[in-house]
């Protein structure tokens, strides 16, 4: 959250920040967040500072006050424009005024204006959220501080009124003037097992002998080169539960929050599907721009994002079922499509795609996704195949809802699965594009596997739909719930299904019950999941569950300043006001009336420089829009020079590219461009139906002869590509049993040729 905090000016002289300190508490799955900045004013001139800091696209954000030389100055929220004249106003009359705004172009982006600070003066502005956490594969509760903010590619179009278009100077980490510190509390009813983080932490701190309750501090010495990322584990988390909070009647008579909220925690056991679906259009958009040649972490021996980007392209290209349509773009400041169109999955044309995910550099440039996505959209719909597109990007955009809008608008003929790759993705992007389309969004940081992560959204997709959603209430008579959160028309196996409902009428004695019920059907058959719950509210001064509720419904409705419809902008005003959850068309301002006279001397401003985090330097504006410089190219191939005819926005033009300056048999170039990796190279050569070849290449990485193999054949005249699979599946059960989750699916495919083929 405010731990990229880059206080902005235009001078050269920074703003001192002396400290952020971070309060976060952690009750089962939900995070609340206290974040204070403190600096001081230590020119003889007052000030006009601003600050731009990342946020997560789920963070509600319902609190902003300043304490101004020990003075508490409460903020209220407003609609935008109304606030942004006040503050403009207490500004032009020498007045101490604070401002407080989501950025007009991406939800996860905040800007904070401090105007007219005197000299000497020392403030501590403190914002407050509540998020829902989301659960992970293997059970973890994942919470994540974003630390970075990396550059935004502008694309075309004007940006001046965005925070991002701010200037500030970059320098080294270790030159960074302020210190960051947090403090976690978590506490579950079911005990916490254990706490994990990519960052050092003090040892685990129980508050009890039963484990529910326990706390943990961020080592001294973070630099903001990284995400700040706790993974909780409970003793059980599986299990539903639903949470009904008090409403605020007297003070809110008519509005969103004078009736209690409930909120509901599915966990649907949904069964393996006994066939996996076999049809499908499948569309891999990758980011090729310059930063994809970082690495996707600053740990050691963390692998280059490309590289990785490559070695998931030939998972998901192996792992297809046979009979379904696909197609791979790389996007930058231009775009390249490997077919004209989506092509049949065949032996043939796998191969064809191998060769050129193999040659793929991270060689395009900026970071300009809107333009290949409607292209994909623009492609006529294949009968049978509905498309399902895989979205990897490390960049972000400046106009991050345009792309949402884009991608919604294509809503119905399509899922999106999406990843941020690497420190600093955006998460309004990421989540944004997967949440309209009924997909779902990954991101990989630290010791995350691209690969892992991406064969699991595959299998999502390959899964056949779940049909006939429907979520019912059965209230005691006078009592009616109205539904919040969005209507829920997919459901996967293994995720976990929050709705939110506002409980209006009379309430019931203390005693009486309500219960909650989810519906729905699998390839004919029908599921029920029931909940039954106690109907009395319980007090909450932060009124957590209105907030995570309003939140869900203005992640619906609310598509940015300019782009929201007129429909739902009345009612996203209006629920942001009423239940004080800040959106694209409110902000928070305050003006300190304490002081009895105005602000004297002219109005400064200064620049605060952030840190520059390796890859930075790619994303910046001198390398937008056009290819990586050659200095920065590290494509591995010997190489001559040719040119590509690349497109953008409906034109052509030609750009420098690098090629083999020879051709090479499929094993030389995949040791060249995978070193030592023999698990993917065994997948390289894995073919389209499933099964391997019995050669020397599969020979070479096995560590036997081909005469060896051939000698071992333990039924005569037997099919050598039937003995080859069944060698190559035997060697990824010895060698890579700890990556199943990468090669599971094909593992399958290669099993189920075996059956046919293997006598």
């Amino acid at each position: 959250l405010l731990k990229f905090v880059h206080l902005l000016n235009s001078g050269l002289s920074p703003v001192p920040l002396k400290s952020i300190s971070v309060t976060l508490s952690i009750r089962e799955f939900v995070a609340g967040v206290s974040a204070t900045l403190n600096y001081e004013n230590k020119e003889e001139v007052p000030l006009e500072t601003f600050f731009v800091f990342p946020m997560d696209d789920d963070s509600a954000v319902y609190s902003f006050e300043a304490v101004v030389d020990g003075k508490k100055i409460k903020a209220e929220l407003q609609e935008k424009k109304k606030a942004h004249s006040i503050y403009e106003s207490a500004i032009s009359n020498r007045r101490q005024a604070f401002l407080l705004e989501e950025d007009k172009y991406s939800r996860d982006v905040f800007c904070c204006n401090v105007g007219n600070l005197n000299p000497g003066s020392k403030v501590a502005l403190t914002l407050k959220y509540v998020q829902e956490l989301p659960l992970e594969a293997d059970g973890a509760l994942r919470y994540v501080l974003p630390a970075v903010l990396n550059p935004r590619y502008r694309g075309s179009g004007s940006f001046e009124d965005s925070c991002l278009d701010m200037k500030t100077p970059i320098v080294p980490l270790e030159d960074l003037p302020y210190t960051f510190s947090m403090v976690a509390t978590i506490s579950s009813q079911h005990g916490i097992e254990r706490i994990q983080s990519n960052c050092p932490f003090s040892p685990i701190e129980y508050l009890g002998e039963d484990k529910t309750s326990a706390q943990v501090s961020l080592a001294e010495g973070h630099k903001f080169d990284r995400d700040v990322e706790l993974l909780i584990y409970y003793s059980e988390v599986h299990t539903p539960t639903v949470s009904v909070e008090m409403g605020q009647p007297k003070d809110n008579q008519d509005g969103f929050m004078k009736d209690p909220s409930a909120m509901v925690c599915f966990y649907p056991n949904i069964p393996e599907a006994p066939s996996p679906v076999i049809c499908g259009e499948f569309v891999f958009l990758m980011d090729r721009s310059g930063s994809m040649q970082c690495p996707i972490s600053k740990q050691d021996q963390s692998q280059l994002r490309i590289e990785a980007a490559k070695e998931t392209l030939i998972l998901l290209l192996k792992s297809l079922p046979l009979g379904c349509y696909f197609n791979v773009y790389g996007f930058g400041s231009s775009y390249e499509a490997f077919f004209p169109n989506s092509v049949k999955y065949s032996q043939q044309t796998m191969e064809e795609a191998l060769k050129r995910v193999k040659l793929m550099q991270a060689d395009l440039g900026g970071t300009e996704i809107l333009t290949p996505l409607q292209i994909i959209y623009r492609e006529p719909s294949i009968e049978g195949h509905p498309l399902q597109l895989f979205v990897f990007t490390d960049g972000e955009v400046t106009d991050t809802f345009n792309v949402i809008n884009e991608v919604k608008r294509n809503r119905l003929r399509h899922r999106c699965f999406s990843f941020g790759i690497g420190e600093g993705a955006s998460t309004s992007l990421i989540k944004g594009i997967a949440r309209v389309t009924g997909g779902t969004s990954e991101f990989i940081t630290g010791k995350d596997r691209m690969q892992f992560k991406a064969l699991r959204a595959l299998k999502r997709a390959l899964q056949p739909a779940v049909d006939d959603v429907s979520v019912s209430w059965n209230l005691p008579r006078g009592l009616s719930a109205k539904m919040l959160s969005p209507e829920q028309t997919v459901l996967y196996k293994g995720q976990r299904l929050i709705v939110y409902a506002l409980l209006s009428g009379t309430m019931p004695p203390a005693e009486a019950t309500g219960e909650v019920d989810l519906k729905y059907t699998l390839q004919g058959k029908s599921f029920e999941n029931k909940v039954t719950f106690a109907l009395q509210p319980k007090p909450d001064d932060n009124f957590t569950i209105h907030r995570l509720a309003a939140k869900s419904f203005l992640q619906t409705k609310d598509m940015g300043f300019r782009d929201t419809p007129a429909k739902d902008k009345k009612d996203v005003l209006k629920i942001s006001i009423d239940c004080g959850v800040i959106s694209s068309q409110t902000a928070f301002i305050a003006v300190n009336k304490n002081l009895n006279k105005p602000v004297q001397g002219p109005l400064t401003r200064r620049d605060v420089p952030r840190p520059m985090l390796f890859g930075a330097a790619l994303m910046m504006p001198q390398y937008e829009g056009c290819a990586l410089p050659k200095a920065m190219s590290s494509c591995p191939l010997p190489t001559t020079q040719s040119t590509r005819t690349s497109h953008y926005k409906g034109t052509s033009y030609q750009q420098d590219v690098c090629r083999p300056c020879r051709p090479m048999v499929s094993k030389d170039l995949c040791a060249l461009v995978f070193g030592d990796n023999h698990l993917v190279q065994l997948i390289s050569l894995q073919n389209a139906d499933g099964s391997w070849y019995l050669d020397e290449n599969l020979a070479e990485i096995l560590g036997k002869s081909l005469e060896d193999l051939l000698a071992a054949v333990p039924v005569k005249d037997a099919d050598s590509s039937s003995w080859a699979t069944v060698l190559a599946l035997v060697w990824l059960h010895s060698n890579a049993k700890e990556m199943k989750g990468e090669w599971e699916l094909l593992e399958k495919k290669a099993r189920t040729w075996i059956h046919i083929h293997a006598g």
